[in-house]
């Protein structure tokens, strides 16, 4: 069995959708809460700790009912059960999608190739938490013989992203280990981090599958000689652990093979937080929250796999998302966390998401003729607010959004607190309502200033309220949106899990940079020649 391929433009109630879009489009959500007093009950989802409030929509009752079938004319539901059964669902690279293994309970199976493997995936994890405690604790130590302070995680893209975000946010339950992260191939990034290192007190995490990503190797590279100044060669295996398929390469880059943590091809680099690329996750807050996030994760997987569509948080949002980038035209979304510990999540799913479903070819190898992945992009608030709000309230684009709030603060400053709440909640409640000329003319405006100050309001947004910033929480809400990529691949008839777009680029760079080597030329566009030429003549 494999996913289905049905192009959604084909279905009977993508047909329904659109007649139904043509006499709603113009309908304003302000006139839908007037006429239902029971509407913000009827579009929230309560699930845990979690209370989705999706009323701010521009939907009805017969939006959300049209949005359902097309779920079902989908086969989204066998979809589901394909991936959780580890059928090769990414099919252009002939692998299983298995990330929900990673954070499954020990009695779970997931089969690849009729093998469980969450008992090698339990075999890891025990790994990691040994691992980690010897640590923490201080009782593996550098080659002077004192304890860790710093880790410094050397990866790009996936094994940087997620690893990252967690840390970040998460910082709450920092342990005294200090972590870093080195990514970009820039210099100074990464001599900019080390600079300031004990290189006694350093453990460096590097985490490269195949170990011949060109960033991920560059920066090792430089880190081991900056490490060499101080140290022997011998002094290596102590003080540089690997996340790899590799081992002939990492062995030679002179890790000690008992510090190779393993990965797999069923998990794809922006879905692999959840396994040994999150060990500078386990490091930075201990095993145990680490464990939380898992568990997290694992309960959002078990609401998608089984509860009822119209009452799963992940298809739900995915739906709403699917109206309005194919319907309204909205081509980008925004993620807006009110917690400034969730800096980095907008980042993180700027990968997860347009890695994955930006894509032109459906699953037939079809070229595509209606839009598939959204652009993400955000900040938390309230900092956004004076920031990109400008253009969500007055401009001329349609701007879905996700609040995400949390109803507890962690340090317990209820004063903060209810000035940030008050914020998050008042600006959703602008966006819906926004001002009308007859309200900007009672404030005793100018004559002249009000069309300037007239709000249209019918901005949708989703409000997602969580009660605290715990590992549990925000595994749920990764996953949350994971699962929220998945449907809309399915939807879009398109293979989330590869992401042949990144690929090219990268064999030009080496291309190119042979050319710096040999001090030759290769056959460019005349753009490109000159360019290369300004470089080479600017660096003399």
């Amino acid at each position: 069995m494999s996913l289905p391929n049905i192009n959604p433009t084909t279905t009977k109630s993508w047909k329904s959708l659109e007649e139904h879009f043509k006499t709603f489009k113009d309908v304003h959500m302000k006139d839908l809460f007037a006429k239902d007093s029971n509407r913000a009950n009827k579009f929230t989802i309560k699930w845990e700790d979690f209370y989705v409030d999706f009323s701010k929509n521009r939907i009805t009752e017969e939006t959300f009912k049209y949005l359902l079938q097309l779920a079902d004319e989908v086969k989204l539901k066998e979809a589901i059960k394909s991936q959780f059964s580890g059928e090769i669902i990414n099919k252009t690279e002939g692998r299983a999608v298995l990330h929900a293994a990673l954070r499954a309970p020990e009695d779970a199976s997931f089969k690849v190739d009729g093998i469980n493997v969450i008992p090698e995936v339990f075999k890891v994890k025990q790994k990691i938490e040994s691992f980690t405690n010897e640590v923490v604790n201080g009782y593996r130590k550098g080659f002077t013989g004192q304890a860790f302070t710093d880790i410094v995680n050397i990866g790009i893209g996936g094994s940087d992203l997620g690893p990252a975000m967690v840390v970040d946010s998460l910082k709450y339950y920092k342990n005294r280990l200090t972590t870093h992260f080195v990514s970009n191939v820039d210099g100074d990034h990464v001599n900019g981090i080390i600079k300031n290192l004990n290189p006694e007190t350093t453990l460096f995490v590097i985490v490269s599958k195949t170990f011949t990503t060109q960033e991920t190797l560059s920066n090792a590279n430089t880190i081991k000689e900056w490490f060499l100044k101080s140290a022997e060669e011998k002094d290596i295996a102590k003080h540089f652990v690997a996340v790899s398929t590799n081992i002939s390469k990492v062995k030679a880059f002179g890790v000690d093979e008992n510090n190779v943590f393993p990965m797999w091809d069923w998990v794809g680099g922006r879905f692999s937080l959840w396994s040994a690329v999150g060990l500078s996750i386990s490091l930075a807050i201990g095993y145990k929250n680490f464990d939380a996030l898992l568990k997290g994760a694992n309960k959002m997987d078990e609401h998608f796999k089984s509860e009822d569509f119209s009452s799963n948080i992940p298809a739900v949002l995915a739906l709403i998302s699917i109206w309005y980038n194919n319907f309204f035209k909205a081509e980008s979304e925004a993620v807006i966390p009110y917690s400034q510990y969730l800096n980095q999540f907008a980042t993180y799913l700027q990968q997860g998401i347009m890695e994955s479903n930006g894509k032109s070819i459906d699953r037939n190898g079809n070229t595509i003729d209606y839009q598939t992945g959204t652009i993400i992009w955000g900040e938390p608030g309230t900092n956004s607010q004076h920031a990109f709000f400008q253009l969500i309230h007055q401009g001329t684009k349609l701007i879905p959004a996700d609040f995400i709030g949390f109803t507890t603060s962690l340090y317990g400053n209820e004063d903060h607190q209810d000035k940030l709440i008050s914020n998050f909640l008042a600006q959703t409640e602008a966006l819906l309502n926004g001002k009308t000329k007859e309200e900007v003319i009672a404030e005793g405006t100018d004559e002249k200033i009000i069309p300037f100050k007239v709000f249209e309001g019918n901005k949708p947004t989703n409000t997602i309220f969580i009660n605290k910033l715990t590992p549990e929480s925000l595994g749920k809400l990764i996953a949350m949106y994971e699962h929220k990529i998945f449907v809309q691949g399915i939807i879009w008839n398109i293979f989330s899990y590869d992401q042949f777009g990144v690929e090219l680029g990268k064999q030009l760079a080496t291309k190119i940079l042979q050319e710096f080597k040999n001090n030759s030329n290769n056959e460019h566009d005349s753009s490109t020649v000159n360019l290369l030429n300004y470089y080479k003549k600017a660096a003399e």
